[in-house]
């Protein structure tokens, strides 16, 4: 569906370099990383407003690389809206039909039924300054799949908006993706939003694809530190391996199986590492005495870290069990894990 072949964009002081990228017709496909990767410079490459430097990008086996905006078949949402306050909302919605020749019969029939799944006929008539963020991001998502596209892109378009209405919004696209079946490519920089929207991720690094697949397969298995630390694996290691050990520092991990020649790091994701004030026998387990270097508050959960021997170990408590376990800072502690949680990359 989406081609993309060594696409380069370059700017002064950053590039975009080497983007292969293909894109399945119908998918929900999330572009990860961090604020600066360069998500939103490549939406606007595929989009036709940002030139590229070199590379092709191809929309259904058409090459779309030269074609201005108008003519790719893509609509863009940004994350801040961008509606016409001087427009009604329906005024907002059809906005974009004017500039393509669609058939007035098959494009009412088509926005009436996105005003329908969307839940706007109640606003359609309305000013958009006294809407809530929630109602102005379900106008623009309307508005941009009214010319209805090939394909929808979408900017970080939860991230403006607070717990309640993105909660809401995030419900909207998954359901408006499984009914109209256009291709979505979303960009965002958190993870819980690609685990619960998308069906495969590409995770970028400053200009450069780390790695692509499914989200559970990037989720679970991390191909570099940097894809680890970014899914929330935060114990990361560089390693030597013998046989079925990893050294890490000074203590020596059991593994499940030899890892191959190449592998160099290990890495525990947080909720997998058990922690108790008592001695735990090994019975399989990686197993080190600790103390308690610090405790962060990170809302549903805290975060404990744990300093065993040279290594810094990261773990995940609920508030009822730190409360119920009366850890603290300075304690003495164990360190647990499973040889089955250890990944290697």
């Amino acid at each position: 569906m989406i081609e993309i072949k060594s696409l380069c964009i370059e700017l002064p002081g950053f590039a975009v370099q080497d983007i292969d990228l293909s894109i399945q017709d119908g998918e929900f496909f999330i572009l990860l990383g961090p604020t600066g990767a360069g998500k939103t410079l490549m939406l606007e490459a595929i989009a036709g407003i940002v030139p590229i430097t070199s590379g092709r990008i191809e929309v259904r086996g058409r090459d779309i690389t030269d074609l201005p905006p108008e003519h790719r078949g893509i609509s863009i949402m940004y994350q801040d809206y961008a509606l016409f306050p001087h427009l009604s909302v329906v005024e907002n919605i059809v906005y974009g039909l004017r500039y393509h020749k669609i058939d007035q019969n098959k494009s009412k029939a088509w926005v009436d039924r996105l005003i329908g799944q969307l839940g706007l006929q109640p606003l359609i008539n309305r000013s958009i300054h006294r809407l809530s963020g929630g109602e102005k991001q379900r106008i623009s998502l309307a508005r941009a799949l009214a010319v209805n596209p090939y394909v929808l892109l979408l900017d970080e378009p939860l991230s403006a908006l607070d717990p309640n209405f993105r909660e809401e919004i995030r419900e909207v696209l998954k359901k408006l993706h499984q009914e109209v079946g256009i291709t979505f490519l979303m960009v965002t920089h958190d993870f819980s939003e690609a685990l619960f929207l998308g069906e495969r991720t590409a995770v970028l690094n400053y200009g450069k694809i780390e790695q692509t697949g499914p989200i559970s397969e990037v989720f679970q298995r991390p191909m570099s530190p940097f894809v680890a630390e970014f899914v929330g694996m935060k114990n990361v290691f560089p390693a030597k391996f013998e046989d079925t050990t990893a050294l890490v520092d000074d203590k020596t991990l059991r593994l499940n199986t030899s890892p191959p020649s190449h592998m160099r790091y290990v890495a525990i994701r947080p909720e997998d590492i058990i922690i108790t004030k008592e001695k735990i026998a090994e019975n399989g387990l990686n197993v080190f005495r600790g103390m308690v270097l610090g405790i962060t508050n990170r809302g549903l959960y805290y975060e404990i870290s744990i300093k065993a021997g040279k290594t810094i170990f990261t773990a995940m408590l609920s508030k009822t069990d730190l409360f119920e376990m009366r850890i603290s800072e300075t304690k003495d502690i164990c360190v647990a894990f499973k040889s089955s949680a250890i990944h290697v990359f």
